[in-house]
């Protein structure tokens, strides 16, 4: 089979390797679909991210759906022929974390295609792939792509779970990649009275005005966007904070009520933070990483019509073109998700 593999920075390859042997209580996959995360992205044109580097060659990819076409001897849950939305977080169960019901936390995490242990844990992009049926969410009336996006809706809802109550709550995001904008869906979803979002291009800014959002600011082409939002000690209920760019982070303080909670997912190293005005607002400021639980939430809530991520899929790209699939995804003025298609 052909996976995609990174080998550092601008070296991507399209390798063969061998199939691996299917479990009792595997299955195994060919895949349809994989989404181009940002954190590839990195691997792609940097290397890494901040501490994170390659070193070793890694498969890429954690945002993937497929069909079954093979279930292991003790597997009842599924089935030869269902799509299946592949969680790529898979936990030891057996750490202090797991035993809290902190999985996203699990010091022996298996993540799909994360080089922060050593050896690092390969990654998705492949033709074929076998894993647990307990990872595997039963996709059926979705289409592939859908499927795929489920990954990334499971950060933004294990975000909203630690934002809390949304209902009647003024919401601000800032950065509107995939991540972003699914944040201004998800808000939506759980009743936000308004929504406002920033981005560097107007091609983001538009799509979140296409996915939800009340307003929405381009703050390259108006840099005090914010300003309005900050009268009579700030607006907004919640933050969404998805740039992980500390002056982004930095000004939306001013725009910030009282007792603000900021949910911090954006991923773009240390920072230098305004602690001052925040302690003398109040804010709350929580972190937000990964997900576990929400994985499966995310595939029923896609299913059930609640919440729709068509719109976010930009292109789907097939595997023989993967280079360009992987430039594209990086500029943000043509693309929001982009997908290869693995298979016909």
């Amino acid at each position: 089979m052909k996976a995609i593999v990174a080998h550092a920075a601008k070296d991507l390859r399209l390798e063969e390797q061998d199939i691996p042997p299917i479990g009792s209580q595997q299955v195994r996959i060919r895949l349809q679909s994989g989404g181009i995360c940002g954190s590839d992205l990195h691997y792609y044109n940097h290397g890494g991210f901040g501490a994170v580097r390659l070193k070793q060659p890694m498969t890429l990819g954690h945002e993937v759906s497929g069909l079954i076409e093979a279930v292991g001897t003790d597997v009842t849950t599924h089935k030869i022929g269902q799509l299946v939305a592949i969680s790529p977080s898979r936990p030891c169960k057996t750490c202090d974390f797991c035993q809290e019901g902190k999985q996203n936390h699990c010091i022996n995490m298996q993540f799909y295609g994360s080089a922060m242990p050593f050896p690092h844990i390969q990654g998705a992009f492949r033709e074929i792939l076998v894993a647990d049926a307990e990872q595997c969410a039963v996709a059926d009336g979705l289409s592939a792509g859908e499927a795929a996006m489920a990954e990334p809706l499971s950060v933004v809802l294990h975000a909203a779970k630690q934002a809390g109550d949304l209902m009647g709550k003024r919401v601000l995001v800032t950065g509107c990649g995939p991540i972003g904008l699914l944040a201004v869906i998800v808000a939506r979803a759980a009743g936000a009275l308004q929504i406002v979002a920033t981005d560097i291009t107007s091609f983001t800014t538009k799509m979140a005005l296409s996915v939800g959002a009340d307003a929405a600011h381009n703050v390259v082409q108006n840099p005090a966007s914010l300003s309005k939002y900050t009268a009579d000690k700030g607006t907004f209920d919640v933050l969404f904070e998805c740039t992980g760019v500390a002056p982004v982070v930095a000004s939306t303080v001013p725009a910030l009520r009282p007792g603000a909670t900021m949910i911090q997912l954006g991923l773009g190293g240390d920072m230098t933070l305004p602690i001052q005005a925040m302690t003398a607002k109040e804010l709350i400021l929580i972190g937000s990483f990964r997900f576990h639980a929400e994985f499966f939430d995310a595939v029923e809530l896609m299913r059930g019509g609640q919440i729709d991520v068509k719109p976010l899929i930009t292109h789907t790209i097939l595997l023989s073109d993967f280079v360009d699939a992987f430039e594209l995804a990086s500029d943000r003025n043509k693309a929001v998700k982009v997908q290869i298609q693995f298979a016909d």
